[in-house]
């Protein structure tokens, strides 16, 4: 007995420091990958405030120069050295709300006909072809918006709104002016296409984590799928579709390219959506390779500056909108 106690001894021994040296490898390995997850949030967050940083410090002439009045003022000389961002201010927020009013609702449609309606061998087929949109670059949209829609929008359905709502009282002359085709309501409709994909393809995602059970209890009862939808899975959802929308704004406000082929580029703010105007993004595209050091190169990095708070306050105010709504529910 003595023996086989002694003998076991070292066994026991052997299985405990391996046991110990298990443990530690564990905690050396949770620490390192606790550590790199820090590590990598606190370089997400450096990198934010740097690019926040550099383009303050390059605007900051013009903010010294023009003061708040950089903000609500129209003008953009370089000649003359006279800028302000009103003009595409308001183009980048008009241009965001056609589009998100156009794409909202007809992509909410989509992604309902998907998950309730759409015969299930073309769910697969259609879905994907949706995704297939959010990965078409943005270039390609505005040479279709200019060889394609524009001159639809020329031909058609301008002079149709100039004739039909140009007269209207109160909101007539948002519909007013010639026909070029070119302007901020076709900026706004190729927008629209654009983002369609991202909120199509999100709210499908998130209609399908509601359980069955709850849409069968409804159908059961008797509620028409306009009920059901209303009713059960809007609200069962609603978090992850304004996350899906406001993933959709950022996209529309930051747009460049697309924009810049269809909105007609004009300095000058107009009451009409059919008139030509300019984006901040849009501007600063078609201007930044031919801008002179000094006041004309830190105007359009105040420009850069201002839709880089713009989309963040947009984005901020979609995070804290959710989280009332997740404590709420």
């Amino acid at each position: 007995m003595t023996a086989t106690a002694i003998s076991a001894t070292p066994d026991a021994h052997s299985s405990t420091m391996d046991r110990a040296r298990a443990l530690g490898r564990l905690k050396f390995a949770d620490a390192s990958f606790f550590w790199m997850t820090i590590g990598s949030a606190l370089i997400v967050l450096i990198l934010l405030a740097g690019v926040a940083v550099s383009l303050f410090m390059g605007a900051w002439p013009a903010f010294r120069e023009f003061g708040l009045g950089f903000l609500v003022s129209d003008a953009w000389s370089p000649p003359r050295e006279k800028f302000g961002a009103a003009t595409a201010i308001y183009g980048t927020l008009v241009t965001s709300v056609i589009a998100m009013l156009i794409a909202v609702p007809v992509g909410l449609g989509v992604a309902v006909f998907l998950t309730e309606l759409c015969w299930i061998p073309l769910r697969r087929p259609i879905g994907v072809a949706i995704e297939l949109l959010a990965g078409i670059p943005s270039i390609i949209y505005g040479i279709w918006g200019v060889y394609y829609f524009r001159p639809v929008m020329q031909e058609y359905i301008q002079p149709f709104l100039i004739s039909t709502l140009g007269n209207v009282p109160l909101v007539g002359f948002l519909f007013q002016g010639p026909p070029f085709g070119y302007g901020v309501l076709t900026a706004g409709l190729v927008l629209a296409v654009m983002v369609l994909p991202f909120i199509t393809a999100i709210s499908r995602d998130v209609f399908d984590t509601v359980p069955p059970v709850l849409k069968e209890a409804a159908y059961g009862v008797g509620c028409t799928t306009f009920e059901v939808v209303g009713n059960v899975i809007l609200p069962y959802t609603r978090v992850g579709v304004i996350g899906g929308v406001m993933l959709a704004l950022g996209r529309a406000l930051g747009e460049t390219m697309a924009v810049t082929f269809v909105i007609g580029n004009a300095t000058k703010i107009q009451s009409s959506i059919l008139a030509q105007g300019t984006t901040i993004s849009a501007m600063i595209a078609n201007q930044f390779a031919d801008a002179d050091p000094g006041l004309f190169t830190s105007s359009l990095l105040a420009l850069g500056f201002i839709l880089f708070v713009l989309t963040f306050l947009v984005l901020a105010a979609a995070r804290w909108m959710l989280a009332r709504m997740e404590l709420k529910a």
